[in-house]
């Protein structure tokens, strides 16, 4: 574990540049660290931990809980918990969570209780229960902060609710689900006397209103070639590449891989989707399997860790690798292949899963293969995949009748 603050400070710079931040955010995170370095030294620290951090907070900007701080200072609490994750886990928290992120009041008990339903009863997974949380609790402080009950809500409460928080379209459509399944669940069983949840007025949300971010096949195999594979890191980061670029796999089933998951017998891969809980088949193919045993053998660090990808960082060494480190390296390559305005785009291992399924079906391969092939239950989720097919929507196009009229005549 590195303590020495300016050591830290040095890995964690580089880890910035690796990941792209944009000029102003990699400015303020800096000049947080270069001000953290000189509050350590005048009180004499020279090793950092947690509890210095979280002290540096309290004392410069009033806390080190998310809820508790001004916007303005919301980027210097995510520098010093950078710094913090670094130090534990070798890599960056994907978000600054709410140190003290616990219900509150009685609404706060009753939205418990309900996580603890979905978890326990529906057995949702604990992807979907944390987002459900997310939002909930944001509800539960409005709330309690209102000094309301569930039974006093109103349209205009919760229109208030919104006007307070800075949802984009996308993560108001999910609060409004989160909110309105658990105000049913308050009224089916007896909470609130009134169903609340007709509050929750519709929203004109579509899914896949966004165009995907695609990539040229040409453009994925230059990135790929980009890898130094005689390091174990390069064996490591081509295996990566070829999962999300050849296979289409999101960053949760990388990281997830199993050794179990493949059968070497009969050349397949068999697993349960980490987002979904789709059971996936997928063929090993020699470019995979052949990855796979070079990083296992000259590559990966002897560890008793079950994922097949691990870390390769010193702080980290031997251990399950976060998902944002997968969006980190696949930016990473894109840079050295140099790929034509990929900052500018989306550049993760998801562009690289639509990338696979635009290319597929450039070639005429049907919907229901492409479907199968990105783990989607019914081909309505691979139809997005159609708005960026040019060559078939062209076919689409009608002619436009002659008009038998002078009225449009110049």
């Amino acid at each position: 574990m590195v303590t020495n603050i300016k050591d830290l400070v040095t890995l964690c710079e580089q880890e910035i540049c690796d990941r792209e931040y944009t000029f102003n955010r990699h400015r303020i995170i800096s000049l947080t660290w270069k001000d953290l370095i000189q509050w350590m030294t005048e009180r004499e620290y020279k090793n950092f931990n947690e509890d210095i951090g979280y002290q540096y907070c309290d004392d410069t900007f009033g806390s080190h809980d998310l809820s508790g701080i001004k916007k303005n200072d919301r980027i210097r609490l995510r520098a010093i918990r950078m710094l913090i994750s670094y130090q534990k886990e070798g890599d960056f928290e994907f978000r600054v969570s709410s140190v003290m992120n616990s219900f509150i009041g009685q609404s706060g008990k009753h939205m418990e209780s309900y996580l603890e339903y979905l978890q326990e009863k529906v057995r949702l997974t604990e992807n979907t229960i944390s987002n459900k949380r997310h939002y909930l609790y944001s509800f539960n402080n409005f709330i309690e902060e209102h000094k309301m009950t569930l039974n006093d809500l109103s349209v205009e409460s919760i229109a208030a609710f919104y006007s307070c928080q800075n949802y984009s379209i996308a993560s108001k459509h999910n609060c409004n689900s989160a909110i309105r399944l658990f105000l049913c669940y308050a009224y089916d069983i007896g909470i609130t006397d009134k169903d609340c949840s007709i509050f929750i007025l519709p929203d004109n949300y579509k899914k896949h209103s966004k165009i995907p971010t695609t990539y040229e096949e040409e453009e994925i195999r230059n990135m790929i070639n980009a890898v130094e594979r005689t390091s174990a890191t390069g064996k490591r980061d081509y295996l990566i590449l070829l999962l999300a670029s050849e296979y289409g796999w999101r960053s949760s089933d990388i990281v997830n891989f199993r050794f179990e998951q493949i059968d070497w017998d009969k050349n397949t891969i068999i697993f349960n989707q980490h987002k979904t809980g789709i059971p996936v088949v997928y063929p090993l193919l020699s470019s995979i399997g052949n990855a796979i045993i070079d990083y296992l053998k000259n590559g990966r660090p002897d560890t008793d860790t079950p994922e097949i990808i691990v870390s390769c960082e010193s702080a980290k060494r031997g251990k399950k690798l976060n998902k944002t480190t997968i969006h980190s390296i696949v930016s990473k390559y894109m840079r050295i292949a140099n790929i034509s305005h990929w900052q500018q785009k989306k550049h993760g291992a998801h562009s690289l899963r639509h990338s696979l399924a635009t290319n597929l079906l450039k070639k005429n391969v049907s919907m229901p293969i492409i479907s199968t092939v990105l783990g989607h239950q019914s081909t309505e989720s691979t139809k997005v995949y159609l708005t960026v097919d040019i060559s078939r929507l062209k076919q689409c196009v009608l002619p436009v009748p002659e008009l038998k009229t002078d009225f449009y005549e110049v």
